[in-house]
């Protein structure tokens, strides 16, 4: 089978188009991976080439030791995933040690796997640990709303999750363990990686301040729909904070802790008194 004949591939690209039409990915913004499975490995070799050069990722991941993953490129353009993926999209194998990776399909017009591997596959490594293999997509956009949120909101895991909370019932039941956020810091480094796959190791959706999102999930319906959650979110909060800059009434911590029981998830008590 080729690549671009499978249901990941068809996810990949119809994530990216949906992104894109959210308007989540200005010019080459934004990035995307997911973590093949063996099945989807065997149905698609006869379509890759192991004979490449093996290049550092910036970063040892040795639980993903042997992985192959469907990746966006570097400079690629989300618009363009669905008109050109063999050119947008790379198929890479990490090497047994989790120190290098190989392309073996796909930027057929030259490139390389998104400048935010590192974080990708940090952020893989954490959550296939913490999931038992169930998380395969690791989803980074740039939603206006959530971005703007970081400029007036205290960078505070707390804070962010209770306020976000308030603004949509289903909230608490998409993203129950909280959201985490990173303090502004330059992308593409191991330093952010570092920081990001930390915060995994708690929640599924981590802020970059003053950048964006990474989310992460097991299929691409469920990943795409929590980063849609939360922009979302994001977005009633800030039409809310421009309308008035005290709200006169929200769900109390009471109200969470009926909303849990009743729909079987656990809320962090921690989330239900810090407000921004």
């Amino acid at each position: 089978m080729k690549v671009l004949e499978t249901e990941f591939a068809k996810g990949m690209i119809r994530l990216a188009g949906d992104g894109f039409a959210q308007g989540w990915h200005e010019r080459n913004g934004g990035n995307l991976s997911y973590r093949l499975t063996e099945e989807d490995v065997c149905s698609v070799q006869d379509d890759l080439k192991l004979d490449g050069a093996f290049l550092p990722i910036g970063a040892s991941v040795p639980g993903l030791a042997g992985e192959y993953f469907l990746v966006t490129g570097s400079g690629k353009f989300f618009r363009n995933v669905p008109l050109a993926p063999e050119d947008a999209l790379a198929v890479i194998r990490v090497d047994q040690k989790g120190e290098n990776y190989q392309l073996v399909w796909g930027l057929q017009n030259g490139g390389k796997p998104t400048s935010e591997l590192p974080t990708h596959l940090m952020n893989h490594e954490v959550k296939k640990r913490k999931t038992k293999g169930a998380h395969r997509v690791i989803y980074h956009c740039h939603p206006a709303n959530i971005i703007a949120l970081t400029f007036v909101l205290p960078l505070k895991d707390e804070v962010f999750t209770r306020e976000l909370w308030e603004m949509a019932t289903e909230c608490p039941v998409v993203f129950p363990d909280g959201i985490g956020v990173v303090e502004w810091m330059v992308p593409g480094g191991r330093e952010i990686a570092v920081k990001t796959s930390e915060l995994m190791e708690l929640y599924d959706v981590a802020i970059w301040a003053h950048h964006g999102i990474f989310c992460s999930g097991e299929t691409f319906d469920l990943t795409f729909g929590l980063a849609h959650t939360v922009e979302k979110s994001a977005e009633i909060l800030v039409k809310t904070l421009s309308m008035a800059p005290k709200k006169l009434q929200t769900i109390e911590p009471d109200g969470f802790r009926q909303l849990a029981k009743d729909f079987g998830v656990s809320l962090p008590e921690k989330f239900l008194f810090e407000k921004g």
